[in-house]
């Protein structure tokens, strides 16, 4: 009785501690536990807690070979999947939702602030220092690993791909707006290259771990920016 009672309190803190921090690579099977113990199917009251569960538990399993999963790990994962009738499919495109959500929440408040050159500053400076943090495991190399092997991943890469572009486009308007850039430029041009160079960079940086690329595709395009007035 005692060891079944210290058994649901550790339960309760490694479930605890997925939640509060989103981040955390799941160590072992143990805390998969506490990713299913909770885990709330979609519409359910917690269902603001589902995906970082779900998230974390997609490192686990990328971290975790399959021989060394034990029966146990196979129950929790059973029971996780009780969640998602549709399976791993289902669980996969809610964590691809989750992860183009957080791409664009991690560059705020700044990234929909973009009407100064000190503002632009403030969102070079946060994007990489984010990037460079999260490494490998970043939301947006998560989301891509995702598109075409997850049925509907690509459409939430083409949806948050379209959002990021059109946020960075109507700052650039903005600064147009108040002459700090040429009118003529194109700013949706100018936005699809931002993108590209953000992406491109963080691509090199999950391979080297290097954020030398990453910032010299966003400081140039500033750059260019600034030159066009």
């Amino acid at each position: 009785m005692r060891g079944d009672a210290l058994h649901h309190q550790r339960r309760g803190h490694i479930a605890g501690h997925v939640v509060r921090d989103r981040d955390r690579e799941i160590g072992g099977e143990h805390d998969l536990l506490g990713v299913a113990a909770e885990h709330p199917h979609p519409g359910h009251p917690v269902a603001d807690r589902e995906p970082a569960k779900i998230a974390a538990y997609c490192r686990w399993q990328r971290r975790v070979p399959a021989g060394s999963r034990t029966e146990r790990g196979a129950r929790d994962k059973g029971q996780l999947f009780h969640y998602f009738p549709g399976g791993k499919e289902e669980l996969l495109l809610a964590v691809a939702r989750h992860e183009a959500e957080r791409v664009i929440t991690d560059q705020q408040p700044h990234l929909g602030a973009l009407t100064s050159w000190a503002a632009w500053l403030r969102w070079r400076n946060a994007l990489i220092a984010r990037y460079r943090a999260q490494g490998p495991s970043c939301p947006l190399g998560t989301l891509m690993d995702q598109v075409g092997t997850t049925p509907g991943a690509a459409e939430v890469a083409t949806a948050l791909l379209d959002r990021w572009q059109g946020m960075i486009r109507a700052g650039i308007g903005a600064i147009q707006a108040d002459g700090l850039v040429d009118p003529r430029l194109d700013a949706d041009r100018a936005a699809a290259a931002f993108l590209a160079g953000t992406q491109g960079g963080v691509l090199i940086l999950r391979s080297t771990g290097e954020s030398t690329h990453l910032e010299a595709a966003v400081d140039l395009l500033i750059d260019h920016l600034k030159a066009s007035r």
